[in-house]
């Protein structure tokens, strides 16, 4: 470990130590499925905030980010950026999502149309989540190593250790109430490196004097361009309702208020810390010119702690890399688990145990879906390759879900028809050579115009499945005795 010294160790062990134990602690609290999955649907609006800018907000995008800003400039801050134009729809989605009480976003998908639906979205959230898990600790696990000398795939296996014990025993209580103190480290992993890179290069002046101008563009042509990244923006703003751990982040919340806020704030915090991810990048492409080849790039950041940071300081950042593995990793096992056990377990499996049984089924299934991530861990090329892919699937799912939300008339076969339908445009169009901006483009057209002729076409939903759905989603919280008059059971409040 020729990259730390006794002073970094002890940061390190100390934090480590520290998390843990407090998580551990407050996770005595956990007494059912209800506070295991979604915390008992009690958090205010600071650990709101805090949940979603850890949860959103890992170590593998600043990674991500710096590494493509290094070689493009700062147009790399779009793999990032892509949902700033998201961030408003926010405070629109949150009470959404917090009036429908649901625990998953299968639920959703059966509840609005159809049980076979709901499984299907199970599945492939089952994926997405292995695929998050396996990019956030592929990122840090790039990063501690070239700090270290240690091997990538033994950190892989550390870091996913410490993760699984915190997620298994406290669920999303110990995950939430350790959010806050994430979210510090979030801060200064974001933008420590900025004052000593900066000093390094001679300052702004400096900075501008070693690179190209083009470099300072939010556009790159090599990459880039006003077609990619708008076609990159407009896929973030579909798939945002997709995102399969978004129930928990905009619905976890006491009140909907709470919820607009945690999400909304949470995620406005974020957008900051891109810049100074994006600004690292460009920081590294003075100090580093030319030394790192395109596939090589996502070791800048690793290689900026290294040479910048003096004794202590390089162990705290290591702290805070290995902390939004912990933060973000554990938030996706608990959703994760909370997919398969409410929407596939309880369901098929075993539909009449206790709830103490769901329970420990969802911890056990916590740490079994580790093992796919850990398969994505050791070997996924690239962390904005993985990043590229995510955006682009979600927002096939994406598409039925909004227009089942504002549209009454969409249907179960519509949905299915848009999915499947997307997905095949998409791949089409990769098959045909075109761009990247060609491909989302024309995936997006063909998914929405099947979802609404398809459902035009065919049956509309039974009157009963739809008159549950917009009941919940047109009674606040708080009058929940609204829906009991109207015959609706509600788990969770």
């Amino acid at each position: 470990m020729s990259g730390l010294s006794k002073l970094d160790l002890i940061v390190i062990v100390a934090y480590l130590a520290g998390i843990t134990i407090f998580g551990l602690y407050v996770s005595r609290r956990v007494k059912d499925t209800e506070g295991y999955f979604m915390g008992n649907r009690r958090f205010g609006k600071a650990l709101m905030i805090a949940q979603a800018l850890t949860t959103g907000t890992r170590a593998d995008y600043a990674i991500g980010v710096a590494g493509a800003s290094y070689e493009i400039g700062m147009a790399g801050i779009w793999y990032q950026w892509m949902y700033i134009f998201s961030t408003p729809f926010f405070w629109l989605l949150s009470p959404i999502f917090r009036r429908t009480r649901y625990t998953t976003t299968a639920d959703f998908f059966e509840e609005r149309f159809s049980k076979p639906l709901g499984v299907g979205y199970s599945f492939f959230a089952l994926y997405l989540f292995m695929l998050w898990q396996g990019t956030i600790i592929k990122g840090a696990a790039l990063t501690v190593a070239g700090i270290t000398g240690l091997s990538e795939t033994w950190i892989i296996w550390g870091v996913t250790a410490l993760f699984v014990l915190f997620g298994v025993a406290g669920g999303l209580v110990a995950t939430v109430n350790t959010d806050f103190i994430q979210g510090i480290f979030i801060l200064v992993l974001s933008f420590m490196l900025i004052p000593f890179g900066l000093s390094a290069v001679g300052g702004f002046s400096g900075l501008h004097a070693k690179l190209d101008p083009q470099m300072f563009s939010l556009l790159a042509e090599k990459e880039l361009s006003l077609f990619p990244v708008t076609m990159l923006v407009i896929s973030g703003l579909v798939g945002i309702v997709a995102q399969p751990h978004h129930m928990a982040v905009a619905g976890s919340g006491k009140t909907e208020m709470n919820c607009r806020v945690g999400w909304c704030y949470g995620n406005f915090i974020k957008r900051l810390c891109t810049i100074g991810w994006a600004l690292t990048g460009l920081i590294a492409a003075a100090m580093f010119a030319g030394a790192y080849a395109h596939d090589k790039r996502e070791l800048v950041f690793g290689a900026m702690i290294k040479q910048l940071l003096p004794s202590g300081l390089i162990g705290l950042m290591i702290a805070a890399i290995i902390g939004t593995v912990i933060a973000s990793c554990a938030a996706f096992m608990v959703s994760g688990s909370a997919l398969f056990t409410r929407n596939l377990y309880k369901k098929f499996l075993k539909p009449e145990a206790d709830d103490a049984h769901y329970l420990l089924v969802g911890r056990f299934v916590s740490a079994a879906l580790t093992v796919g991530s850990l398969l994505f861990a050791l070997y996924m090329p690239s962390v904005v390759k993985a990043t590229v892919h995510f955006v682009t699937i979600v927002a096939f799912v994406g598409i039925p879900m909004w227009v089942g939300i504002i549209w009454p008339r969409a249907n179960a076969k519509g949905a299915w028809a848009s999915i499947i339908g997307s997905s095949a445009m998409f791949f089409a169009a990769q098959k045909i050579g075109w761009g990247q901006g060609g491909q989302l483009l024309s995936a997006l057209l063909v998914g929405f115009a099947l979802a609404i002729i398809v459902s035009l076409l065919t049956q509309p939903e039974p009157a009963d499945r739809l008159q549950r759905f917009y009941t919940l989603m047109h009674t606040p919280v708080g009058e929940e005795e609204n829906l009991e008059r109207a015959g609706l059971k509600v788990a969770g409040d």
